[in-house]
């Protein structure tokens, strides 16, 4: 990472987990990265990302997808949590690791919180490319980001996740 990347906090799953939470998270950063490889014990599971354990309505999505066949969009508003990925309808592997990025815009100031994810998938020579552009409808700095599952799946064992702060963009 480049020397504007301070590694805040980092994990890997000891055992399956339904969610990965990085709490207590300073203000001294103008954005943040999360990079996180995981699989799920579901096929076909989507991620998903919580701010300050806020459950209500006020998050919003576009979301662009490739399959290097076909290429799809969506909208979703009004939401509980930040879809980032959108895996239902290709079967995606419970053993073939995905690759998740997500930039956190301005997690600290004052205005609503933005959010540009990348998830990279390959199926055995099928993949997927999904970036995500996410809105969350609040003012309050993020001190808390939880990293979970749409249903009963968990992340499964040696899911890694890394929390930096970008020093500085």
């Amino acid at each position: 990472m480049a020397t504007t990347y301070e590694k805040i906090a980092s994990t890997t799953l000891g055992s399956a987990n339904a969610t990965i939470t990085f709490s207590s998270i300073p203000s001294t950063y103008t954005d943040l990265r999360i990079v996180m490889t995981y699989t799920t014990s579901i096929s076909g599971e989507d991620a998903r990302v919580r701010f300050n354990s806020d459950t209500g309505t006020n998050y919003s999505i576009t979301r662009l997808r490739g399959t290097g066949s076909a290429a799809n969009s969506s909208r979703l508003t009004s939401q509980s949590s930040l879809i980032l990925c959108d895996n239902v309808d290709i079967g995606s592997s419970t053993t073939i690791p995905q690759l998740l990025t997500i930039d956190i815009f301005s997690y600290a100031g004052s205005t609503n919180k933005t959010l540009l994810s990348e998830n990279s998938s390959d199926y055995n020579g099928s993949g997927t490319l999904t970036r995500t552009v996410g809105l969350w409808r609040s003012t309050s700095a993020i001190t808390t980001v939880a990293i979970g599952t749409l249903t009963a799946a968990t992340f499964n064992t040696g899911t890694t996740a890394t929390l930096y702060g970008i020093l500085k963009a």
